[in-house]
């Protein structure tokens, strides 16, 4: 069976690879070229006729007909079409929308159609294919990719909103979807802790050469249920026996009794010894998740991991072809690109570059034109210039934008922490001293920085800490689902001393600064240099998953 797909794999990634090869070379024609199929399909859509594509021949003419916009300046739109209205950004029907966080507290809808779905399957194609070149029997085994469902709710006119890796899963053809360890009806189990064993139970019943999925912290996960649940899942696997949500299996005693064995000797169920075929992981190497890349290897062993790429709600943009390493070659194919150097971000009219403009180790903000209906889209994502593959630049995603942060997909703007702390202020009736929100990549976790001169009591920081939870999981649909997967730790509470804000602004001041431009950062990646030096007491509890509404 893995041989009839590896030899399907060759044929259809070789053309595929062929065709990004030539695009490469001349990246400015292959991207006018894709621009002109672009404005020419969905030129007559209510967005195409109010920006008259039709008159647009240039991309000179394209930037003066249509403005950079971030995704509140396309609600109004999606929202006809989430209402069922037809051609309104896209001469297409809309199959389904994939739905993340927004900066607003509403998720983004971000529409889906047939083009979208067989570009991002090419994509993947190719991915597949470029492994098989370096590692050639790595889908020997069994694979265990891990998805979020296809479906979680439909909008008022009928679509399905959710997953699209989810629905691509469900789509597997069958004769594919035998060497996949975990079926899909897996992955549509809503409690996450049944969810996340269920995944160990089908996955450790069989001998696995390759997992994959974005988060490295979803791995991490897996190999803690495999070893915190070992017995019941030996158990299980030994009897065939399934439960609520859960599909029954045949028993498989004797690998049961290997199972065993290995945890009676090592005292866990390790992938690395559970797996002695497993060859690769495919997994996000960049940004914030790096960190957790690395800490794999104590669970996996140092096996190489193959990077999905710069990958998106809104497009799939870069195709990794090397091990180790985030960076990958832009899909000059699928997306139009445009970059902002990040130096120049907050001028009135930076330059706006194309991708063979740019230059290696330089940083940009990236501007989207995709064939699901979003022109000019800012995304809100800096990258930066590895080196070069021909004429095109091999990017890595480096982080979200200014005023985010993004430990493992949550996408936390700090728009969700101003009205998390002004609903903290609500339901606590007092006024909220200076204070900042930090991202703890290490521990994964969100951690408050609160000037106070004095804690209530031990009820009361478990009382506030858990209403900021609460109110994070509320305004961030992805803050919620990676709090309630555990992905995402409980936050803690630093007490900083009095005066803490005022010094801050001072240092900053003396570093150059103008204290009239000056502005208090809400929402870190990191402390700032006064911030540690200034905690009096930290406050940490151990607490179940927030609940999110």
């Amino acid at each position: 069976m893995a041989r009839l797909f590896t030899l399907g794999l060759r044929w259809q990634g070789r053309a595929l690879k062929q065709r990004l090869e030539a695009a490469t070379q001349a990246p400015d024609l292959a991207q006018e070229r894709l621009l002109r199929q672009l404005l020419s399909h969905h030129g007559t859509t209510q967005f195409g006729r109010e920006h008259r594509f039709d008159q647009i021949r240039t991309l000179l003419d394209y930037r003066q007909a249509v403005p950079v916009r971030d995704y509140e300046g396309f609600r109004p739109y999606v929202q006809q079409m989430m209402a069922g209205q037809a051609k309104i950004l896209l001469n297409e029907p809309v199959r389904m929308f994939t739905m993340t966080s927004g900066t607003t507290g509403q998720p983004k809808y971000i529409p889906v159609t047939a083009r979208v779905e067989q570009g991002g399957a090419r994509l993947m194609r190719q991915w597949l294919y470029r492994i098989l070149q370096d590692h050639p029997t790595f889908l020997s085994r069994a694979v265990v990719g891990i998805v979020s469902p296809a479906i979680e709710g439909y909008t008022p006119g009928g679509i399905p909103y959710g997953s699209l890796s989810g629905r691509i899963y469900q789509q597997i053809p069958a004769l594919i979807r035998r060497t996949y360890a975990v079926p899909y009806g897996v992955f549509e189990i809503p409690d996450y802790d049944r969810r996340y064993w269920a995944i160990a139970r089908c996955a450790l019943a069989r001998q696995v050469s390759f997992l994959c999925t974005p988060n490295p912290s979803t791995l991490k996960r897996l190999a803690t249920v495999m070893t915190h649940q070992a017995e019941s899942l030996i158990r299980a696997i030994a009897d065939g026996a399934g439960g609520e949500g859960i599909p029954a299996q045949r028993p498989l005693p004797e690998r049961a009794k290997q199972l065993e064995q290995i945890f009676n000797t090592t005292g866990a169920l390790r992938p690395r010894d559970c797996w002695p075929h497993l060859e690769l992981l495919g997994c996000w190497t960049g940004g914030s998740v790096g960190a957790q890349a690395r800490q794999l290897t104590a669970d996996y062993g140092p096996l190489p991991i193959r990077d999905l790429g710069y990958l998106a709600s809104e497009a799939r943009i870069t195709l990794p072809y090397e091990n180790n390493t985030p960076a990958g070659l832009l899909d000059l194919t699928l997306n139009v690109y445009e970059f902002i150097p990040e130096a120049c971000a907050d001028q009135a009219n930076p330059p706006i570059l194309l991708s063979h403009e740019l230059e290696k180790g330089q940083q940009y903000q990236i501007l989207l034109t995709t064939p699901g209906g979003l022109y000019r889209y800012h995304i809100n994502d800096v990258v930066e210039v590895t080196g070069f593959y021909h004429r095109s630049p091999i990017i890595a995603f480096l982080r979200k934008g200014r005023d985010m942060s993004n430990l493992t997909g949550e996408k936390l703007h700090v728009n969700h922490v101003l009205t998390a702390i002004a609903a903290l202020q609500r339901q606590f009736h007092q006024p909220v001293g200076p204070y900042r929100l930090v991202a703890n990549a290490q521990a994964m976790r969100y951690e408050l920085y609160w000037e106070m001169s004095d804690i209530p009591s031990p009820e009361w920081i478990e009382q506030l800490l858990s209403a900021l939870d609460v109110a994070l999981s509320l305004n961030n649909t992805e803050y919620a689902q990676k709090r309630a997967s555990q992905r995402l730790q409980f936050p803690c509470l630093h007490r900083m001393r009095l005066g803490w804000a005022e010094a801050t602004q001072r240092w900053a001041i003396a570093q150059g600064q103008r204290e009239v431009q000056y502005k208090w950062p809400v929402l870190t990646q990191q402390p700032l240099p006064l911030d540690t030096e200034a905690i009096v007491q930290t406050y940490e509890l151990t607490l179940p998953h927030a609940h999110p509404h």
